[in-house]
């Protein structure tokens, strides 16, 4: 009875360890918490990752608690029956630092909150970003964009090349030439188009940065050399320069080195694109100049061209909407007024009336009314049907089509390969533009970013201008197809800008690995070999015997 008066029983110190605790002592230590006294915790956040496991879980005491500083039970606030007088003695680095642990933790608690949602957000939609590629297994790997350039490109130089062959042979024996005369001018321009394809694969990114500069002034000393004596003048478009053996387009350059030139200037300044001041100088002025000096030579097509490419550049280096709405808009007034209404001659007025009022006369190709080739385009892929009248029987080429081996080559090949060959075609630039739109959204880098989409809007959109015009949706302006076409200095440069994208597409992240790691095509192609001839050998042995 004495010991239950006294306080000093069990029984007195599970009640005293659930009652109010005592006043500390002078020069105790500071008075027990409500978790200490047995009154329920409040919620931590960030404390009950690693205490409320469901579990008993023994928490360290504090020290100078008295009898708080049992050990309990988590997130029950009992005691366990037991006291550790060593905790007294020796205070903890956890136990002294508690307050300031709860404020960081209410802190960190608040960040979270407010930023928890958007990383949430972000990490379940490239969980289902990535478990939606899932399926497409090695087609999604870091080379996929390296392939895809290199199999269409050739795949398009090839089908160009038998094209050509098949739409001029008829026209150069009405001429007195060898039937094989625009093909292999064709495939020569080929040859000389592949090393420059293979050497502009090898070079660095850095080598791009630094010669940009180099290369939009040499491009623009080449333009202004057609108002010089060299300057030639074909189809009313003075656009070419006369070396004496061999004819140069220097628009076509001109086009590589202003997208590898805006992607420099833009790059460098895409945290400053939210200024018109600094997106417009000095890019904008660089394009107008080499716009001006094409639109001087009267070729209105390779011009759309180069506009389709600054705005593409543009688009992907983030200027603001509103400028390129406005300069959209300033374009389209220029080009609809400027260069059309208000040209000495009727001949371009005619082809766009005749493409959208429907003026126009089929029965002689110089009457200017501009519809004649768009007709016999038409009547070429309606001759083809699905499956073609076969390689080599076009009709159409047999001088009824003019340019029938440059600018209407798609209607020649709807006519011998039919539908499913106009469909390999548009299929083939389709996994260009793919490609290069894979390395725009993986490489890091703003300027290959920029440039790729600079180059990918000029090829891709002029394959579907070159398409547009046969099929009669858009005036004829004397655009060909891209790598298909005839034509040397276009398909060089075409060339050289798919080598250009082709080497942005090597350094992709991990690309550069996994492409050293696979080793030599010749290589693997001899192991191979020499694997199967291992094979044949003793059965070719055991033959003999």
């Amino acid at each position: 009875m004495a010991q239950t008066t006294s306080g000093r029983g069990p029984a007195s110190r599970s009640a005293a360890g659930r009652s109010t605790p005592k006043p500390p002592a002078p020069g105790d230590a500071r008075p027990a918490t409500a978790r200490q006294a047995g009154k329920p915790a409040p919620s931590n956040p960030v404390r009950a990752k690693g205490s409320e496991t469901g579990g008993a879980t023994r928490t360290r005491p504090k020290a100078g608690t008295g009898g708080s500083g049992t050990p309990r039970t988590a997130g029950t606030g009992k005691p366990t029956g037991t006291t550790r007088t060593s905790a007294r003695a020796r205070p903890s680095a956890r136990a002294t630092g508690t307050a300031a642990t709860g404020l960081l933790g209410r802190r960190k608690d608040a960040t979270t909150a407010k930023a928890g949602t958007p990383r949430r957000r972000t990490r379940a939609t490239r969980r289902t970003t990535v478990q939606e590629r899932a399926w497409l297994g090695q087609w999604d790997s870091a080379v996929t964009s390296y392939y895809l350039l290199v199999g269409a490109t050739t795949l398009l130089a090839i089908i160009g090349l038998v094209m050509v062959l098949s739409s001029s042979a008829v026209t150069e024996i009405a001429a007195g030439r060898s039937p094989y005369e625009a093909f292999f001018t064709q495939a020569r321009f080929a040859l000389m188009g592949l090393p420059v394809l293979l050497v502009a694969t090898r070079l660095p990114t850095s080598f791009y940065r630094h010669a940009a500069w180099p290369l939009l002034g040499v491009s623009l000393l080449l333009q202004v050399l057609i108002f010089s004596p060299l300057g030639k003048e074909v189809n009313g478009n003075l656009n070419w320069l006369n070396f004496g053996s061999f004819y140069v387009q220097p628009s076509e350059p001109a086009k590589l080195a202003l997208a590898v030139w805006l992607g420099v200037v833009l790059g460098r300044k895409q945290r400053l694109l939210g200024s018109w001041k600094h997106a417009i100088v000095p890019a904008v002025p660089g394009a107008l100049l080499v716009m001006g000096l094409v639109l001087a030579g009267h070729d209105l097509g390779t011009m759309l061209v180069i506009l389709l490419l600054v705005a593409g550049a543009f688009f992907v280096a983030g200027v603001d909407w509103r400028l390129l709405a406005t300069a959209g808009g300033i374009a389209a007034l220029v080009v609809g007024v400027g260069f059309v209404a208000m040209q000495e001659s009727s001949n371009r007025t005619s082809r766009f009336l005749a493409t959208y009022a429907g003026v126009c006369d089929t029965t002689d190709a110089n009457v200017g009314t501009g519809c004649y080739q768009s007709v016999h385009g038409l009547w070429a892929l309606g001759t083809g049907g699905f499956g073609g009248v076969g390689l080599g029987a076009s009709r159409e080429k047999w001088s009824y089509l003019p340019e029938a081996h440059n600018d209407f080559i798609f209607g020649v090949i709807g006519e011998e390969l039919g539908l499913l060959g106009t469909l390999l075609v548009l299929a083939l630039f389709a996994v260009l533009g793919l490609a290069m739109s894979r390395v725009i959204r993986r490489h890091p880098d703003p300027f290959v970013k920029i440039t790729t989409a600079g180059i990918a809007c000029w090829i891709v959109g002029q394959a579907f201008i070159n398409i547009g015009v046969v099929i009669g949706i858009v005036p004829v302006i004397g655009v060909p197809l891209p790598l298909v076409s005839s034509g040397g200095s276009a398909l060089i440069t075409t060339m050289a800008a798919l080598g250009v994208v082709i080497s942005f597409a090597r350094d992709e992240p991990g690309a550069r690995e996994a492409l050293s790691a696979r080793g030599s095509v010749v290589r693997r192609s001899l192991a191979v070999v020499g694997h199967a001839g291992r094979r044949a050998l003793p059965h070719r042995r055991s033959q003999q015997r």
